[in-house]
């Protein structure tokens, strides 16, 4: 049966969320602080955590971030925050998705129902290592050891902003719209908010285009980005 770990501090919410994932045929635990949470999550393993963003003792964001040196295990966060920033802040931690309170528990159920059906990364071998390598011009990214490189020199991305480069190397020279970008790098079909993809790009321009003097990214007015170094 699958497993999902519901970490959220107000009893109420977390009362709901239980009976209905349950219903689902789901089997659930819950968690009402990030302590706790976070060791139910790595004692337990489950195979999905539902995590509130505002919790005592430890923050959704910190719980994450701890659970990412650990586990790839799907993270969807729960934010009373309607807050670009505080998305951002979530998804750089490495979580998978994110609701804004309130929600539609229908809407909730269907975005677990796409995580758990997105494989989970595993161990690539030496060979597959250099055949899954990226390259262009200098730039190098390899998606098996989450190393990017340019002329040699190691760039240090978040997995996030990572993802979204390994996408638009894999379509150098294709322009991508937004709604792509946010299908693809997001994970789900994703609704609104699509300045969370400006945001990145801005990241990535930052620490490779101001500081190798390239350019690798273009603005496809009207469509979204190209990767054409």
């Amino acid at each position: 049966m699958t497993r999902i770990l519901v970490v959220e501090d107000e009893r109420k919410i977390a009362r709901f969320l239980e009976l209905e994932l349950k219903h689902e045929g789901y089997e659930v635990d819950t968690a009402g602080d990030g302590r706790t949470g976070l060791d139910k999550a790595l004692e337990w393993n489950p195979d999905l955590i539902v995590l509130d963003l505002m919790l005592p003792e430890l923050s959704g964001i910190e719980v994450c971030r701890r659970l990412r040196h650990e586990s790839d295990v799907p993270i969807i966060m729960l934010t009373a925050k309607d807050d670009v920033s505080d998305k951002v802040m979530g998804l750089d931690m490495g979580a998978d998705d994110y609701m804004t309170k309130p929600f539609a528990i229908e809407e909730l159920l269907a975005r677990i129902r796409v995580a758990l059906r997105k494989p989970r990364e595993k161990a690539a071998t030496p060979a597959e290592e250099e055949s899954h390598a990226l390259h262009a011009g200098k730039l190098c990214l390899d998606p098996d050891s989450y190393a990017v490189t340019y002329n040699g020199e190691p760039v240090t991305l978040t997995k996030k902003e990572f993802d979204l480069l390994h996408y638009l190397m894999e379509n150098h020279g294709k322009a991508v719209t937004r709604d792509e970008l946010l299908n693809n790098v997001w994970g789900y079909e994703y609704a609104g908010d699509t300045n969370v993809v400006d945001v990145y790009i801005r990241y990535l321009r930052h620490k490779l285009d101001d500081r190798f003097g390239i350019h690798t990214i273009q603005t496809i007015r009207g469509v979204g980005y190209l990767f054409s170094l």
